[in-house]
This record gives structure tokens, sequence and C-alpha cells, in this order.
């Protein structure tokens, strides 16, 4: 199958925007899209280990990001994959903050050796370093490909071992990890260098090609003996994951993993008893020491000549390794020259990551199918001829979209080049063009298909399939409908900031589509406590709380409603302006394009998605079952008649710290009442700010640019409703 949610080359928002949508409209849809995307694949990669789409493109995604936060620094948003690494621990293991993040390093896509040399040349520039200056030195050693890791040891014992996690919060898995061999339970004595009373080693936790293909040999003789719930691993990354997080030590014995250690998290200060390396290559000589194993492919290199012919000496070993690589590492090596380059956000500014270019293969095209993915994208997929790609064997190639089809003109009977880089579903390069007689494997040139068209409806539901102004994606209509997107419709109705149904989670809603309990939304409200308390894992008290949290959810209001239908482009400030505009729902329903155009801040897209939505017989059908199923919200809320006395219209507020009474929601939520606009940081275009305690540096960034600054009494006060809270 392909994969609902694999980017299509190019930024889908860089050309053909509606031209009524501004410069910075444009921006924030994309932003929306992008940090969508990269959240999803940060999940995917860090806690599901199952990665869709390669490093490449998710780095790709990750810079236009960077660049357009940059521009639009009010764009930047909370859940932003800039802010952090991505990814959340997982259920069944105790959670670790690490006392160092674990920072990802940055990527140079760039896989030639302009890559190294562009490294180089801004190291010397963040240095000030001239050309008559010595040349730096750096540490090279490869990429791995596995799990990171962190390994705790407090006076030379081992005490824990995390997982990356969200870069801030891992996964103790201290007891698997105690199975891996390499890893020394106790520090080796080493005269030069006593263990310091706290040592925090960070490396990577991998599975060798060998012991790889000699574990799924071994579970094809268990599958093929009749064992149930046994299955082969697909490549060698995703074997270690799984073996790390085994909720079995004794499973995860049965893995053979290995490790290798490439650096340091939290350490004792050298007044404590810590060390006192000068240099990234002397404290990796002091792991080996202490019983740690370290790559003896990694190697001190002397300027940017060096770090290229690094690049290329280890890109010809590669296939040769006795383990997978998809890149290499620089560091400089000077400690002090890596605190002096520091940070930015989620990257040490002292090292980078070069990639090889992905792997490709040639192979045939039988059919291209469409997929519907979570989020309503119909998304072209060409289905292949078998053939070995990166270490996996393909059958399936993500085409994106209908202009990527057509640009690449991929048919069925082609002869393509298929790309894979990483642990995922691959894509289509592009065409073999036909030359000679017979194809590249000697048989004839088979008939080609005519070009791609995307579909006028869903494959799945049958509902309308469009493809707005300005996108590259075709999308289906019927998000309340269509069975493809039904987990995610109900999983969005459900969450805090739509109606609220506390306690239905993902693996909740797992339980109820997957068993065939639940069709639709409304199929949420008709269940009764024996239905719920019959499922797995499901106790009599956590039904009965469910079930009152589902009547609860009944009374809501118009904005969170309409927030919760899923309605393409309809966030929660849009669902607010629309409630206070209308004041009923069949108003929305029932209104033209032409009326919603007059509602604030709603353009040409927004208008064509509301409209369409609610052109669907089958959404106005589930809409009608909602309320028939006691769904209520005041009629007439937020209109001109009820509306709270505009007194910030025009304004532009940002919330920092915590205000003694309010939460951030009702803060937002007065001040929306009032009129003003709500962002997340401080700009020359904030009107005003609004700080409690700990407001740390948007209040300073504040007071640097002149903005006036208001307390919570301050704030009650300008907005005249005393200490009200709604």
């Amino acid at each position: 199958m392909g994969n609902p949610h694999t980017p299509q080359q190019g930024s889908i928002f860089e050309e053909n925007l509606a031209p009524a949508l501004s410069g910075i409209e444009k921006s924030a849809i994309e932003v929306d899209a992008l940090v969508a995307q990269l959240n999803h694949h940060a999940h995917r990669y860090h806690v599901l280990d199952a990665p869709e789409v390669p490093d490449a493109e998710y780095d790709r995604l990750f810079q236009r990001l960077q660049a357009l936060e940059a521009a639009h620094p009010e764009l930047i948003r909370a859940d932003s994959p800039t802010r952090r690494v991505g990814g959340q621990p997982l259920d069944g293991f105790s959670p670790v903050r690490h006392a160092v993040p674990m920072l990802s390093i940055r990527t140079e896509t760039d896989t030639e050796a302009t890559g190294a040399e562009a490294f180089d040349a801004r190291i010397r520039r963040e240095l000030g370093l001239g050309e008559a200056d010595a040349p730096v030195q750096y540490v090279a050693e490869p990429k791995f490909d596995g799990l990171a890791m962190g390994l705790r040891y407090e006076q030379g014992v081992l005490v824990q071992a995390a997982t990356r996690g969200d870069g801030e919060v891992g996964e103790d898995v201290t007891q698997n990890i105690r199975t891996i061999g390499q890893i020394p339970l106790k520090l080796l004595a080493h005269p030069g260098q006593p263990a310091p009373p706290v040592l925090e080693v960070r490396g990577e936790v991998y599975m060798r090609r060998d012991d790889f293909e000699a574990l799924n040999e071994r579970q094809r003789q268990k599958i093929a003996a009749g064992a149930k719930g046994e299955k082969t691993f697909v490549n060698p990354r995703n074997a270690a994951a799984g073996a790390v997080r085994q909720l079995d030590p004794a499973i995860a014995a049965q893995r053979p993993l290995s490790f290798f250690a490439y650096g340091l998290g939290e350490v004792s200060a050298a007044a404590e008893g810590g060390p006192t390396w000068a240099t990234h290559w002397d404290m990796l000589q002091a792991l080996r020491a202490w019983g740690f194993p370290v790559s003896s492919l990694v190697a001190v290199a002397t300027g940017a000549a060096d770090l290229v012919a690094f690049h290329r000496r280890l890109g010809l070993q590669r296939d040769a390794l006795p383990f997978d690589i998809d890149g290499v590492v620089y560091k400089v090596n000077r400690l002090d020259l890596q605190r002096s380059l520091g940070f930015v956000t989620r990257e040490p500014r002292w090292a980078v990551a070069h990639k090889y270019p992905a792997q490709e293969q040639m192979t045939t095209v039988l059919a291209i199918e469409v997929q519907v993915g979570r989020t309503g994208k119909l998304t072209p997929v060409a289905k292949l001829a078998p053939v070995f790609v990166g270490g996996v064997t393909v059958t399936n190639a993500t085409l994106h979209n209908e202009d990527e089809a057509r640009r690449k003109d991929v048919r069925v009977g082609d002869t393509v080049v298929v790309r894979r880089a990483g642990d995922v579903i691959p894509e289509v390069v592009g065409v073999v063009p036909r030359s000679g007689a017979t194809a590249p494997d000697g048989s004839p040139w088979p008939e080609r298909g005519a070009p791609y068209t995307a579909p006028a409806h869903c494959p799945v539901c049958g509902s309308d399939a469009v493809r707005e102004d300005g996108e590259v994606d075709t999308r289906c209509t019927g998000g309340l409908f269509c069975g493809a997107q039904r987990k995610q419709a109900i999983l969005h109705f459900a969450q805090r900031r739509a109606v609220e149904i506390e306690g239905l989670g993902e693996k909740l809603v797992d339980q109820l589509v997957d068993g065939q309990v639940i069709h639709s939304l409304p199929d949420l409200y008709r269940l009764g406590f024996v239905a719920l308390a019959s499922l797995d894992r499901m106790a009599d008290k956590s039904a009965q709380n469910l079930v009152a949290a589902l009547d609860k959810s009944k009374h809501t209001t118009l904005p969170r409603f309409l927030f919760g239908l899923g309605i393409r482009h309809v966030g929660e400030t849009t669902a607010k302006d629309l409630a206070k505009h209308f004041g009923r729902l069949d108003a929305i329903m029932d209104a033209t394009e032409a009326q919603l155009l007059a509602v604030r801040d709603v353009g040409p897209v927004v208008a064509h998605s509301v409209h369409t939505f609610f052109q669907q017989a089958h959404n106005r059908e589930v809409v009608e079952q909602l309320r028939a199923c006691g769904l209520t919200w005041p009629e007439g809320e937020g209109t001109a008649d009820n509306a709270s006395p505009q007194v910030l219209a025009g304004l532009t507020v940002v919330l920092t710290g915590t205000l003694p009474t309010l939460s951030r929601d009702a803060a937002k939520e007065l001040l929306e009442a009032a009129g003003a606009k709500v962002t997340g940081s401080v700009s020359k275009k904030t009107s005003l700010v609004v700080a409690g305690a700990e407001a740390g540096s948007k209040l300073d960034k504040a007071r640097e640019l002149g903005i006036e600054v208001l307390d919570e009494a301050g704030l009650l006060a300008r907005l005249q409703v005393g200490a009200q809270v709604p």
C-alpha cells in the first residue's frame, strides 16, 4: 500500500495559490501543513519505528519550515518540530528526563564533496578564521543506522539506559540494554582517567547485518513450524529498535544487539572528579579505555580536504561494512571550540551529518492504484515488479500526486528508477527512456498505459474528490463518512479543543473501529456500558467514565462543534468567526460561498472548503445524526446581539507566563471575545503582552520593543470584566 502522508516534491504552497491570499496567509497555511507532516513523520520514526519517508525528504521539509519561521516569527507554533526533536515515549516504559537534552544533528543534504566543504567554511566563518589561519581539526565518524541511547553510570556502575524519546524525555529500557554484551555493566579501571561520579555515555544500539540475517532465518523456521505471532523483520534498524522496546527482557536477550559509543550527556564537573579532556578524540579514547566499543572507522580529519576524503572513502566501503550506515558525521575536535560555537535551537553548531546518495534500482510499473490517507489525501501509488533496493524487496512506490505523476510521465508498463533511502516506502525517480528494440532486461517493451489522472470520486467511499485552487493534492470530501478517514475524524472530534471526550484515545479508537463496533461519529453516542466493558483491557470503571464523558461532551459550543467536524482549513479561530457571524449551524450549512466570504478572515479557499463540505449529503447526515444523539449548544452564541464588547478589536496580543487565576485557554478566549488576535511570539506587530509568573524571553523582548505589558489584573480591568472567569 502507498503512504498517505508522503510529501510531494517541492513546496505544496509555493505556486498558484489563490491570489486573494496575502503572503502571510500563504505562509501560515504552509506552516500548518509542514508542522502536521513533520510531527507525523517524527512520530512514525522515533516512536513507532516505522518511518514512511526518506530522511532526505524529512530534512527538506524541516529546512523549509525553518526558513518560513525565520521569515515570520509570529507563525512559530508551540508544536513546531523545530522547537523539539520529535516523538513521545511509548506506554509500558517509565519516562526518563534527560539531564542534558539528546539533540539531533543538522543534516547536510548535499551528498557531494561540497557538503563537507560547506560545513568547514561555515565553522571557519563562525570562528572568525581567515585564509591565513590554520585548518580546523575534526573527528569524522560513521552515521550508524540504529537507535540512539543514553547510558548513565554512577560511581562507574550502569544505573540507567534511556532512549532519545522526544529529546527531553525518553524511555527507561535499562533491563533490555543490560542484555547487550558489548555494554559494560561496570566501567573498566583506567589509571589515566578515573571514572567520574556521574557519566552519561551516548551511542547507537544497532544490529549487524549477519546477526540480522541469522535472526530472520530463525524467524522463518518458527513460521514454517506453525508458530503464531512470529514475523520476519524488514531491516536491521527496525529489528534493533523492536528488541530494545520489548517489555520482556528475556525476549530482548534473544536478539543479537550491538553498540557503538560516540558522545556524552551529563558528566560530573572537573571540580567534582569529572574529566578534563581537551578534545573530542581524547574523550573517545577514554571511553574505549573504560570498556566501550568505539568504531575503528572514526578518524581525525584536518580541514575540508580530509573531510571530503573521509566521506568518499567510507562511501566506497559502505556496502561491505558489517553494519548499515547512511552517512558520516563531522564534529569539531576541540571541546573549547565546541562550547564557543554552541547550539541553535535543537542542533549543535559544531557538528553535521553528511548523507550519502539514496540507493536506486530499476523495475517495471505493473499498475497505478490510489490510496486514501487518514486526512483524505488521494495518493497515486505505483505497483512494481518486485525489486531489491536498500536491503528490502520493494513492490510499491509513491507518485506523490497527479502533478508529479504527470511531470515524470509515469505510466503502467514503464521501466522506472526507484529510490529508497531509509526504512521507507520508496519513490519513483523517473522513467527510463525507451531506446532500442528491448527493455533493459532483454524482453520486448510492454505497451504503455494512459497518463495518470486523479479520480473524480474517492475509491473508498465514493464521495467527491476535489483539488482546491493552488493545491497539488486531490482530497476526498467525505471526512465524516469515509472509512479511510474514520479514525482521524473521531480523534479530531474528541480532542480537548473540540467537543472533548475525555478518555477516548488512539488505542481505544483503534479497538472500536477495527472491531467494527463503531462506523461513524454518531455511533460513539450509541455506545453503552455493556459494549464498552466487553472491550479488551477496558475495566468497568473505565467504561463508566467514558459513558459519562460522552454524555458530558453532548453539551458543547457551536465553535467547538464546528472545529470538531474537521472541515479542511477550519481551525479554532475560523470556527469561532463562523459561529459569531452566523450564530446558527443551519445558517452555516446553507450559506453560499459569497455569504461565507463576508465572515472576518474567511477567504476564497476557506469559503470553498466549508461550502463543499456541507454540500456533501453524507456529511450533513452525520451532523443531523449527532444532533439527534443529543449534542446541543447555545443558539446565537457570539452573534452581534450577544457578543462581548470589542474593546481590543484590531490588536495583536501575546500571552506569556502563568497567570494567577486564568488558564491560558481562558485568557485566550477572553481576548478573542474582545476582538484581539492572539499569537505565539512577540514582534514589532505585537500590540500588547499579557505576562504572568516566569514570563521569560517574550517579556524581555516586549520591553526591548517598548510594547505595553499587562498583568492579569490589568487585563481584566481593560476588558472590564472584573474577576469573572469563564
